[in-house]
Order: C-alpha cells, then sequence, then structure tokens
C-alpha cells in the first residue's frame, strides 16, 4: 500500500491524501489550498495522477479545504463517486456552487477593474464544474461499510463522527489486514454547536490532524467576550464586522448574539447575515439536528432574529445603514466574498471593529489583520486600517493538543505502529507530533508535501 501526502502537509489548508492499493486508487479529502499566495497557486498546477485513474474520492467533511477541489477533479476528467455522509453531502450541495459563484464573481470583478494579470481572469471552476461535480456525491451513514475496488484490491471504509462539523467524520480505511484511521479535523469536547468526537477506534496507522497543535484555547468566557467587543462598538456609535464561515460558524455566533440580546448584555441592534447560503445552511442544521446540540427553537431564534441577505443588491444597501449594526459575512478569513466590500467600507472607520471568531491561515487578510497590518488590499486597492480589530478564540471547532491528547487517552486503545502529523503549520505539526511521545508514548513523524510511504 502506497500512501502520498498531496496537500495540507507543511500547512494547514489543501487537504488531500492519496491511497493505493494495488489497481484502488483512493483519495482521501480532496480541498482547495487556501492562505499565502504560492499555496493558492496550487490550485492551478495539474494535478500529480490523472484524475481519469482515480477509484473514489472520500470527504472527512465539507470545509473548503477537505472537499472545494472536487470540482476541479470532475472538469479534468474524475468520473468515480465521491463517498460521504449524509451531512456532509447537504452542505456540499449548498458550498460547492457558492464557491463557483464567488469566484466566478471575483474573476468578473477582477476583468472590469483590470487587477488581473491574465486576460481574461478566469474562476478556478464554474458553475457547470460544480453542478458535475454533485452528481458524483454518494452519502453513506456513519458506522455503515462501504467498499471501493474489488477482489484482493478492494478497500473498505467506514465513517465515524469526529464532532468537528455537521457531517464530520473520521474515517476507518481497512485493507490488506491493515487498519488506517485519518481523523479528518477533530472536534472538541465542549464545543457550542457539535457533540463531542466519538472513539478512535483500533488502528495500525493513524493521520492526525495538527491545526492547535502548539496552541490552547483561551479559558475566557466566549459570550462575555463577544458581548464586551459589540457592546464597546455600539457604545462608539461604530458597526461591528464579522468575517465567518457560512456554514457551522455563522449559526453558533448568532446564537451567542440572540442568547445576549435575550439576557439583555448586548443593546438590541440590527443583526444582518450576508450570504446567500444562509437559509440552507439553516435547514440544514435542521434536518440533522441530532448531531448537534441546539435545539429546533434555538434555530427558529437565529432565522426570527437575523436579516439574512440574499442578492447581491441587498447587500450593497447595507453600505447605507447608520448607526450601531452587526454584519456575519463569508468568507471566515477574508480571503474572498462579499465580506471584502464591507471590510474595504468599514476598515477605514476607527469607530467599527473587525472581529474575527476563529483561526486564520497564514498570508490571508485576516492574519495580516490581526498581525496589525495598517493597510490592507483588497481588489487591488490598498485600503487603510483604522478600525478596532479583534479575535475571540473559544468558538474554533477544532480540539487544541490538550483536547486532542485527552481524546485519543479516553479512547483507550493501542498505540498505533505509525502517526503521521499533518494539517498543520510547521511548528504546530511538530509540537504535536512531541505531545504525542511526551503524553502517550506513540511513535509519531510530519510528513512532507509530496511525500510518499509505503506501507506493508
Amino acid at each position: 500500500m502506497k500512501i502520498t501526502f498531496l496537500g495540507a502537509a507543511g500547512c494547514v489548508t489543501g487537504s488531500k491524501t492519496l491511497l493505493q492499493f494495488g489497481k484502488t486508487k483512493l483519495l482521501i479529502d480532496c480541498g482547495l489550498f487556501q492562505g499565502f499566495k504560492h499555496l493558492r497557486e496550487l490550485n492551478w498546477a495539474p494535478p500529480e495522477f490523472a484524475p481519469r485513474s482515480l477509484s473514489a474520492v472520500v470527504l472527512t467533511h465539507a470545509h473548503i479545504d477537505h472537499s472545494g477541489y472536487v470540482p476541479v477533479m470532475t472538469s479534468r476528467g474524475f468520473k468515480g463517486d465521491v463517498y460521504c455522509t449524509p451531512g456532509t453531502e447537504a452542505l456540499c450541495r449548498i458550498l460547492w456552487p457558492d464557491a463557483a459563484h464567488l469566484q466566478e464573481e471575483d474573476a468578473r470583478y477582477a476583468n472590469a477593474k483590470g487587477t488581473s494579470r491574465h486576460a481574461p481572469a478566469l474562476p478556478l471552476f464554474d458553475a457547470r464544474d460544480a453542478q458535475k461535480a454533485l452528481t458524483r456525491l454518494r452519502d453513506v451513514a456513519p458506522g455503515k461499510s462501504f467498499v471501493v475496488g474489488s477482489g484482493l484490491d478492494k478497500v473498505t471504509c467506514t465513517f465515524i463522527p469526529n464532532g468537528h462539523l455537521l457531517g464530520s467524520a473520521m474515517v476507518l480505511v481497512e485493507a490488506g489486514g491493515a487498519r488506517l484511521v485519518f481523523s479528518g479535523d477533530v472536534g472538541r469536547p465542549g464545543d457550542l454547536m457539535m457533540r463531542g468526537p466519538e472513539k478512535l477506534p483500533e488502528c495500525d496507522y493513524l493521520f492526525l490532524e495538527s491545526t492547535y497543535g502548539n496552541r490552547l484555547h483561551s479559558n475566557t468566557d466566549v459570550a462575555e467576550e463577544l458581548a464586551m467587543v459589540i457592546s464597546e462598538t455600539a457604545l462608539a456609535k461604530g458597526a461591528v464586522l464579522m468575517p465567518t464561515f457560512a456554514v457551522g460558524r455563522a449559526q453558533a455566533l448568532l446564537h451567542l448574539i440572540m442568547e445576549l440580546k435575550a439576557q439583555h448584555q448586548i443593546p438590541d441592534i440590527p443583526v444582518f447575515l450576508d450570504s446567500p447560503m444562509a437559509r440552507e445552511a439553516t435547514e440544514a442544521y435542521v434536518k440533522f439536528s441530532r448531531e448537534h446540540r441546539l435545539t429546533k427553537a434555538q434555530l427558529r431564534a437565529i432565522t426570527e432574529g437575523t436579516h439574512i441577505i440574499g442578492n447581491q443588491a441587498e447587500s450593497m444597501n447595507l453600505a447605507k445603514l447608520r448607526g450601531p449594526h452587526i454584519i456575519l459575512s463569508a468568507s471566515g478569513m477574508a480571503t474572498g466574498g462579499r465580506v471584502l466590500h464591507h471590510l474595504a467600507r468599514m476598515a477605514p472607520n476607527a469607530k467599527n471593529t473587525i472581529l474575527f471568531a476563529g483561526y486564520q491561515a497564514g498570508g490571508t487578510r485576516g492574519a495580516k489583520l490581526l498581525a496589525g497590518e495598517a493597510w490592507v488590499r483588497i481588489h487591488g486597492e490598498d485600503v487603510p486600517v483604522k478600525a478596532r480589530v479583534e479575535q475571540i478564540d473559544g468558538l474554533s471547532s477544532h480540539a487544541d493538543w490538550q483536547e486532542m491528547c485527552a481524546w485519543l487517552k479516553a479512547s483507550k486503545v493501542s498505540a498505533p505502529q505509525q502517526v503521521f502529523v499533518n494539517h498543520g503549520d510547521p511548528e504546530a505539526a511538530d509540537a504535536m507530533r512531541l505531545h504525542l511521545k511526551d503524553t502517550l508514548g506513540w511513535d509519531a513523524s510530519v510528513p512532507m508535501m509530496g511525500q510518499r510511504i509505503d506501507i506493508s
């Protein structure tokens, strides 16, 4: 069996791990690179293998850095099945068309403003590619095994919920007598929205994420911290802009805001969710309510207390708002989408606050803003940053290294022959390797991009 690390090795994004067992070729996750330019440019490079040769794709969850490259693969000839949980399928049907729309929109804007080095600027994939990719989706319930390949080359896979996002799961892969587990992104035991991850099954090889491998989540009260930022900004007659992931993080933030309003801990100011997929995403959370902690009544409170923006004209009208208000808009790292137009308008005003609620990958606008940069480049123009820039970290849906080690220890499994630490910046991945050795006595290594290993 051969394993090749084609993404999320030496970085957080672009998750892709190729498994070859005889004639069967399986890709665990198929995500887009995000963040630094040299990483984003990898999205445009030809795949390291012929897409037609790929037997199947298995997705751990729907986030774009784990699933967003599937439309590119299908546009280049991939015709296999894409296996995922029902929750992941529901979210991919929302996220992929939206991602295509955003890329088409950005390309049109670049062509109109002449800000691209390419003539014409083209999207990485378009709506037709996204729709074609959606036809490849095959949903499988957690705990139910499915087989890729046949005969001596067959590979058996099973999804096991890992608490990170609606539909999110680790993948148990069994082939040739070996058991491999790909953790995907591991959730937190006390997450506001999601239930905690199920126990790690016995395995010979573990592929483990390390997003927070060198950090611990803050012990501060997230609701109290959020209330303070909103109240102080409203007192200054300013507005709060929250770049946010439209699925999961947006619902968690809105739930907190509605709770704070109900408890009179923040002023009753208007709340806007500028995301076309908001209603569909909330419907998905209602449909799969057993997978998370929020009740249907709490979900209804979110939709009833929030002005959900639909089309682009409504989004542009937000520029006319006066007085304190809150806008949540995608994307969560301010890498694209409608949030950029709000950011360009709101960042120069010292009364406003730009509030990030989660990890910001290196090279993204979010990371640069949090680093205190005085200017941010948006659509080819340098925008001065005079607004207050804040971050609350307690809403992250990734387990930190202590939570990760506690989860592994509570699973009471034998030490794998080898742990491969991926999906983390270099410092985080190496720190996670050391934590596994010091806390559990497990042998771990950090693979490099493009590295191939043989498992017998």
